[in-house]
């Protein structure tokens, strides 16, 4: 019985290695390539460099517009996450603790949204008539939308688990609806809080399709844009290329690696109930 145990936890962990190789494989490309010359870049293998050139991340940060651009990616990132992060735990509050035929009507149309694609015809309309078309705060807008109704079934779920006796025995001690929210229930949210931060922050750094829609101004693009422009111009330098590259994955693999424990925990505490 102990032989079989280890052979099924050998092969898990062999199977899990190879399935990893799919990952690590092209990362470690990108990294070796970053720091290539241009002809071993071009030869796409593993092997290691025979010189090293980090003049490499100067160039791309001088000549594609890094700094800019990582700017551009940390204000959509960070101002949607606050709007999303506040508007969904506050509506899912509401949501979670007045059950209501309204309520659940309007719960089921956030779970819609987890559903339905983004129609970029009538989005564009909308923010052409908000006069919000290319501008870094109506992509926030439109990226917090998005991110909205995963959001709201995160807290929702995650709300439905914490008692209403703390709520009513806040009421007893004279907390209004916003005290007994930011007192009481932010608190006890805070790892689902972390959850949502985590997710919706990689998410909006990472897009590309709406920033290519919505935003005409180079000025404005992100790095997701900026790295494509680069690779437009310097389509044959891989060096360069992968340099870009590591340079605009670098924060958002920082955050995650220094994240995902919360993120698996906070998805469990948000899937309890909903």
């Amino acid at each position: 019985m102990k032989n079989k145990k280890r052979m099924e936890t050998a092969v898990r962990t062999v199977v899990m290695w190879l399935l990893s190789l799919i990952i690590l494989v092209p990362i470690a490309m990108v990294v070796l390539n970053a720091v290539k010359s241009q002809a071993e870049a071009a030869t796409m293998s593993l092997t290691l460099p025979k010189e090293f050139h980090f003049e490499n991340f100067r160039r791309v940060i001088k000549e594609g517009k890094m700094i800019n651009a990582m700017k551009n990616s940390l204000f959509l990132a960070v101002t949607s996450v606050f709007i999303t992060n506040l508007g969904a735990s506050m509506g899912a509050f509401v949501l979670s603790r007045r059950r209501t035929k309204l309520t659940k009507g309007i719960y089921i149309f956030f779970l819609v949204g987890l559903l339905a694609p983004i129609n970029y015809i009538p989005t564009i309309r909308v923010l052409q008539a908000l006069h919000l078309m290319n501008k870094m705060i109506g992509v926030s807008l439109l990226f917090s939308a998005l991110m909205l109704p995963f959001d709201v079934f995160l807290y929702y779920g995650f709300v439905s688990t914490v008692p209403r006796e703390l709520d009513e025995a806040a009421i007893i001690d004279g907390c209004g609806s916003f005290q007994m929210f930011f007192r009481i229930q932010i608190p006890l949210m805070k790892p689902v809080i972390t959850t949502g931060i985590l997710i919706n922050f990689m998410n909006a750094w990472n897009d590309f399709n709406i920033p290519l829609y919505m935003l005409n101004r180079s000025e404005n693009y992100p790095v997701t844009m900026a790295v494509y422009n680069f690779y437009g111009t310097y389509v044959s330098s891989w060096n360069l290329v992968s340099a870009a590259i590591l340079i605009s994955i670098i924060p958002v693999l920082i955050v995650y690696l220094f994240g995902q424990k919360y993120i698996v925990s906070g998805m469990s505490a948000g899937a309890v109930k909903g």
